[in-house]
């Protein structure tokens, strides 16, 4: 059987503002990446959100961030590759300690918006965030971009890798996302959205933006539930796998 992991960045809710529909968005993932703290997120939300997807027999990963509240993790940031790996083992550990003490273990590390995407084409900054990851938990699961520069320094760290396609974004013919400034970079159509997850899941291919055919591996889809809009593509995407006997499943 085909089996694929389904993940959401969770626990970005912070004091008494609340962000996403994590209760509702549980039932449909097998995958939680969890707020650290520093892009969103706090102890109490982090805590929370942990228990939320023990409840719900869902893999729990760390989501760690530049610090940066106010940008929601999304600016770029100029460091160091040391202060780089700081940032992600400090987050990474506090993570794991919370999911252990409350009975869990966690699965698997996916970074944050703009950390996520300067690692993806910096090799330097990607290796700095394996080592970091490393010097954790060497079980832990590097999971980023497909067709990234993290994808070969988890292997230069000697980690699992898992990569990461996103449903509703387009891509370019060097399997490289759309900038979401350039028109057509996120798909709406949730007939569309579904067709491209399931030549990804069954074929590992999608059309690019220029038409072309990109091969594309796929261990793990992202899917977002921060809106109404985006929580109900998320069932249909769930629903389809579903329907075409796709095993929903952690990468555990």
């Amino acid at each position: 059987m085909i089996r694929i992991d389904l993940n959401s960045d969770l626990g970005e809710s912070f004091g008494n503002y609340k962000i996403g529909m994590d209760e509702q968005l549980m039932k449909y993932i097998s995958s939680a990446n969890i707020a650290c703290g520093f892009h969103a997120g706090d102890p109490m939300i982090m805590e929370k959100t942990i228990g939320l997807a023990l409840d719900h027999d869902v893999a729990i990963g760390a989501h760690p961030a530049y610090p940066d509240l106010v940008g929601f993790g999304r600016r770029n940031m100029k460091v160091s590759v040391e202060e780089l790996k700081a940032m992600v083992k400090y987050q990474v550990a506090a993570l794991k300690g919370m999911t252990e003490s409350l009975g869990g273990k966690l699965q698997h590390v996916k970074p944050h918006g703009a950390m996520y995407n300067q690692a993806a084409a910096d090799l330097n900054l990607a290796l700095a965030i394996a080592e970091g990851i490393k010097e954790i938990d060497t079980k832990l699961i590097f999971m980023g971009l497909a067709n990234s520069y993290m994808h070969t320094a988890a292997e230069h760290a000697g980690l699992l890798f898992a990569s990461e396609v996103f449903a509703d974004r387009a891509y370019n013919k060097l399997g490289k996302l759309v900038s979401r400034s350039e028109e057509g970079a996120v798909i709406h159509d949730p007939k569309v959205v579904c067709e491209r997850v399931l030549r990804m899941v069954k074929e590992g291919k999608v059309i690019s933006i220029e038409g072309a055919e990109v091969a594309l591996n796929a261990d793990t889809i992202c899917i977002h539930g921060d809106n109404p809009a985006a929580f109900d593509l998320a069932v249909k995407i769930y629903e389809s796998l579903h329907e075409n006997k796709i095993q929903i499943k952690a990468l555990r």
